[in-house]
């Protein structure tokens, strides 16, 4: 790694700005004032960790907020993380970028109370890109790590005790902040806590789902709020034929209702590259900003500020 492999970027709506050096570098700094033909800008990594420090606080209910710097909108997203919860601070990051982005309130409710079932480093042998498989060895370890979660995800972090958690904090932000339209992305875990929420409550106006757990049919055709998928060419979840099942259904719905939803395969991709990518893969960082930018733009056209 070179003596300039510190440098990080972040981006704004409009412009991309670096400035940043690592020791025994000259500081350098531009500035990029057209974001549409620039990535989103997440060009540093420490394996799946990415650059920078969260910028937000932790605020209701141990829930982080990430300001949009405009009081007067009344629009809010409402970030619903991985099964590493808020101990990632990859979520963070993400968070204040979708605010910096959309110019408005985030929300990550704290789905599992302090104490997230597993950890990233506990689940660092899963594959990173596409095409790549797990070794025997590998699969046993995975066991062994998931096992003493088991109780926490029937118990404490069951589905009925994350979800209240969650639309306790969305009814709570809306009477407290005055938000008319509430967007809801869900990363993994989170993703299956959007389809349940959006599938038997009407708090989300429009959904993003970026490698969700496996929803059912019956989800999805409950789901009111329109909805886009951020997907990987290759996820252990939802495999190539269940996707095209689903694609199916967003159809026969087209068929019957006015009902907006889109899917977006990633080349390259693997199950976790929308929050833990590893940027060293080109089709991966490609995935990881295009996503984000889908993310973005499926919120301004579906809960236009």
């Amino acid at each position: 790694m070179s003596a300039c492999s510190g440098i990080g970027i972040f981006a704004g709506y409009k412009t991309l700005s670096l400035i940043r050096a690592g020791s025994g570098c000259a500081s350098r700094a531009f500035v990029i004032t057209n974001f549409e033909d620039a990535s989103v800008g997440f060009m540093n990594l420490q394996g799946s960790v990415l650059e920078g420090e969260p910028t937000g606080v932790i605020a209701e209910d141990g829930a982080y907020f990430a300001s949009g710097g405009n009081p007067d909108s009344k629009r809010a997203v409402i970030f619903l993380t991985d099964i590493f919860g808020l101990k990632l601070r990859n979520s963070k990051i993400l968070a204040d970028q979708f605010a910096q982005h959309l110019k408005c309130d985030v929300w990550i409710p704290d789905l599992f109370a302090g104490h997230p079932p597993v950890t990233e480093a506990q689940m660092k042998s899963l594959p990173d890109r596409a095409g790549v498989k797990m070794g025997f060895f590998d699969i046993v370890k995975l066991i062994f790590v998931v096992l003493p979660s088991i109780p926490s995800l029937f118990i404490s972090n069951r589905k009925s005790v994350v979800d209240g958690r969650t639309t306790s904090l969305v009814k709570k932000v809306k009477e407290t902040k005055g938000y008319e339209k509430i967007g809801a992305i869900g990363y993994c875990f989170g993703g299956g806590v959007a389809t349940r929420v959006g599938s038997s409550t009407t708090l989300f106006d429009s959904i993003v789902l970026v490698h969700p757990s496996a929803p059912t049919d019956a989800q999805l055709n409950a789901i009111k709020a329109p909805t886009a998928w951020a997907q990987p060419e290759d996820d252990m979840g939802i495999k190539p034929a269940r996707l095209e099942e689903i694609k199916a259904l967003y159809e026969e719905r087209k068929k019957k209702e006015d009902y907006e939803s889109e899917i977006t395969v990633y080349k390259g991709c693997a199950h976790g590259f929308g929050a833990r990518p590893n940027l060293t893969y080109p089709d991966v960082k490609e995935g990881f900003e295009k996503a984000f930018q889908q993310a973005v733009d499926w919120f301004n056209k579906t809960i236009p500020a």
